[in-house]
């Protein structure tokens, strides 16, 4: 019993231990996600009228860029994943990667190939223990991301999208699968397509008695969507990688919150079972002690007879 009792308190010891260090995750998780939201909230205007200044250059000036050219028929699309560097954030990856593959049977359904560009290490390492190839990886980033690096993904996918169809490395489609951030409680997995650009404000020009904004393009529609074209794939992709960090930090402090819980009550049971265990064993010692004094007890009446 005595063995059995060591046992009980190096378990707890260990779980207090554990316990100390989740709690310190969670922590240091809720810390940081308010500067996560704060710097994805920041980025959203920008990123949604740069969209609409896009959209509406490419839909009213009838502009053929290659950026907003639909292939007639598309053959190779490429698809940018965007996980977590680090790990204990509950299903936050995982969710990610189950994301990615419906998306992947979905273009493969419509007789696509699929060129992999990767963001976070639990990403690369999800292909890698598959032996599925993948064209890039980025890692070392994910809770803070930084618009460089938005910028050195959306050049790679942009000179992937621009190269001409049958050329080594070329893509005619660009997807971008990431975790949007809705609030500490949800956070959801998302598609969306990136490129070519999807137009979504209208066939028509506004009229100018109406309150949409009116735009000129100066020097030429031509220049503007080639000015800006780059600039809305890397803000939507800078977007993207900030959701995501919101995202993973609100999941790491869910998860090690949850940890934490369960410490707190494994070390409760452990700590009842061991109470039990000790005053098990002092009552054996006890009836030990009695039975060895009743013994004895005998054995002296039996001498004095």
């Amino acid at each position: 019993m005595a063995v059995s009792l060591r046992e009980y308190r190096a378990r707890i010891k260990s779980t207090e231990s554990m316990k100390k260090i989740t709690r310190a995750m969670e922590l240091i998780a809720a810390s940081r996600i308010i500067k996560a939201q704060q710097r994805a909230q920041a980025a959203a205007p920008y990123a949604r009228e740069l969209t609409r200044a896009v959209s509406a250059v490419a839909t009213f000036s009838n502009v053929d860029h290659p950026l907003t050219r639909e292939e007639e028929n598309p053959k190779r699309a490429a698809v940018l994943v965007i996980t977590s560097d680090r790990g204990l954030a509950g299903a936050y990856s995982s969710s990610v990667i189950k994301e990615v593959e419906r998306l992947t049977e979905r273009l493969r359904d419509e007789g696509k190939e699929i060129d992999f560009f990767l963001a976070g290490r639990k990403a690369e390492a999800y292909f890698k223990f598959r032996g599925r190839p993948y064209v890039q990886a980025w890692t070392g980033f994910s809770d803070q991301p930084t618009y460089d690096k938005a910028a050195e993904i959306g050049a790679a996918l942009i000179t992937a999208f621009l190269k001409e169809q049958g050329e080594e490395g070329d893509v005619d489609e660009v997807h971008v699968v990431y975790t949007r951030f809705r609030s500490m409680l949800t956070q959801e997995p998302t598609a969306i397509r990136l490129l070519p650009l999807e137009v979504v404000e209208g066939e028509e020009a506004p009229e100018a008695d109406e309150l949409l904004p009116l735009y000129e393009f100066e020097p030429s529609p031509e220049q503007v969507l080639d000015g800006l074209l780059p600039q809305y794939v890397q803000s939507r992709i800078f977007f993207s990688l900030l959701q995501a960090a919101a995202s993973e930090l609100a999941a790491r402090q869910k998860a090690m919150k949850a940890a934490t819980d369960n410490a707190e009550e494994l070390i409760k049971k452990l700590t009842r079972i061991a109470n039990q265990a000790r005053q098990a064993g002092i009552t054996q010692e006890i009836s030990e002690i009695v039975g060895g004094v009743n013994a004895l007890a005998d054995a002296q009446a039996a001498a004095n007879d």
